[in-house]
């Protein structure tokens, strides 16, 4: 059995999704989101770091999957979300965890069937996938969705040891 640990990154709200998978299904372990919105954005860095290092630790997840970064008209905008997903990896590089990036569109299209699928497709499949009996926040929902399409996806690749090839 695996631990996966979906992040969607965010530079005010940083959602995670861990889930377990065996052979024949993927079952919920846990999701939330990591809050700093109203701190300065050094400080937001750090507590998106402590908070993804406090989550490895609890729950020692073998994979750690995390949304690519998306190209936007607003350049701060960006640069301020590769910040957050920066101290997001970092925080599973630090853990030697292997790590895996998908679209934003390649997760809607795995989860919920169409590469522009709204937040509420997603969350909605996302609840019928995992037979929750409650629905996430949407960020919650994005990192669990992007999780979960690592489950499938992890089937059809061959896996790369990163622990024994990198460090």
């Amino acid at each position: 059995m695996k631990t996966i640990i979906g992040i969607d990154p965010g530079s005010r709200t940083t959602g995670y999704g861990i889930i377990s998978q065996d052979s024949k299904k993927v079952s919920y372990l846990n999701s939330g989101s990591i809050e700093s919105s109203s701190k300065p954005f050094p400080t937001r860095l750090q507590r998106i770091y402590n908070g993804i290092s406090k989550i490895i630790k609890e729950y020692k997840p073998d994979i750690f999957v995390i949304e690519q970064t998306f190209f936007s008209k607003n350049a701060n905008s960006v640069i301020k979300l590769s910040q957050a997903k920066g101290v997001a990896v970092l925080a599973a590089v630090n853990n030697r965890i292997p790590i895996f990036e998908y679209s934003s569109k390649t997760v809607k299209q795995f989860v919920a069937g169409s590469g522009s699928a709204k937040k509420t497709q997603v969350q909605y499949m996302v609840c019928l996938i995992l037979e929750l009996f409650f629905i996430p926040k949407i960020d919650e929902s994005d990192a669990l969705a992007i999780a979960i399409t690592h489950s499938y996806f992890s089937q059809k690749l061959k896996f790369v040891d990163i622990k024994k090839d990198f460090f």
